[in-house]
């Protein structure tokens, strides 16, 4: 039987270099990868309300493209991921995305974490074509591993709080454990493949996502030490302890504060209420500043920062 393979438009090509671009820059610039996917993301949609058909069409992934016949498509698996249907889509996932993402991206590094994302991606389209096999329908968007990346978190850090949009018969946004928020999103996966609602919504791309990101976590983060890939610093931690937000010394880290940038950056991280947002703001604002007494990078681990090469030394 000889093997289909599809062409590509142009635009296609461009959209594919965009998604692979944006992940090796990000990890390059040791950026985080939850900005890169974000990013991605809506440069691509905003492509696609030019050119729907050309990437939706080329981009999209079929459960017919197991197929030995169709096999060479496979890559769809990994394109589809960055492809959205509607504004609705694209919103509803990107927001769940950049709350979770980037709490959890911050805990265990971006290497596992995109590891995570696009495995259990894959997965969630995997599972749906089981169920659809030979299916010629298109699937698109990132839910299968939003979910994959939810179902990681809720293993590994059960009881840590985050923002996100909770489907409580309206989307509203919440602080709420991952835990929680895991078993809701489940719940109402469940509740809609029960009632055999007939939407174009891939339910079990969800489901396959949800468990193989447990799955992933468990083989993934395994042990205490987790090591974050935009620092050389080794964290150690407990899945199941609270993680209750420490205080910051902001006086100390006034003195950092030496531009308009960084006073500005210093002033969202005294405001923000949220943890992990806050954490993240912290590290970015760090790894911005400069000794103040001979102007080279400085190091940062726990609470305190400090200047190899003059000795200079405080604490936040």
């Amino acid at each position: 039987m000889e093997m289909i393979f599809l062409p590509l438009h142009l635009i296609s090509i461009v959209a594919i270099c965009i998604m692979i671009g944006a992940l090796v820059i990000a990890y390059l610039k040791k950026w985080m990868m939850t900005y890169a996917i974000l990013i991605a993301n809506l440069v691509i949609f905003i492509l696609t309300l030019i050119f729907e058909n050309e990437i939706i069409g080329d981009l999209g992934f079929r459960p017919i493209y197991l197929s030995t016949q169709y096999f060479p498509n496979i890559y769809t698996l990994f394109t589809s991921m960055f492809v959205h249907s509607g504004f609705a889509h694209i919103l509803g996932n990107m927001i769940v995305f950049f709350f979770m993402g980037m709490a959890f991206e911050q805990r265990i590094g971006a290497k596992r974490f995109l590891a995570i994302y696009l495995i259990t991606g894959v997965c969630g389209a995997l599972t749906h074509s089981l169920l659809n096999i030979n299916s010629p329908i298109l699937l698109v968007g990132a839910s299968g591993a939003i979910f994959g990346i939810l179902g990681a978190f809720a293993y590994t850090y059960p009881r840590d709080e985050v923002v996100m949009p909770i489907p409580v018969g309206i989307m509203f946004i919440t602080r709420i454990k991952v835990l929680y928020a895991a078993i809701i999103f489940a719940a109402f996966e469940t509740f809609i493949v029960w009632l055999d609602v007939q939407d174009t919504t891939a339910h079990y791309a969800h489901f396959g996502g949800l468990i193989s990101g447990i799955i992933l976590a468990a083989l993934l983060i395994k042990n205490k030490k987790s090591t974050s890939d935009n620092s050389t610093v080794t964290v150690s931690y407990d899945p199941h302890a609270n993680q209750k937000p420490s205080k910051i010394n902001f006086s100390s880290l006034r003195t950092l504060a030496t531009t308009p940038e960084l006073n500005d950056m210093l002033n969202r991280i005294e405001k923000e209420t949220v943890p992990q947002v806050r954490d993240i703001w912290l590290e970015h604002f760090i790894e911005k500043t400069r000794c103040p007494k001979c102007g080279k990078t400085l190091n940062h681990l726990n609470n305190e920062i400090w200047c190899q090469n003059c000795g200079f030394k405080t604490r936040h």
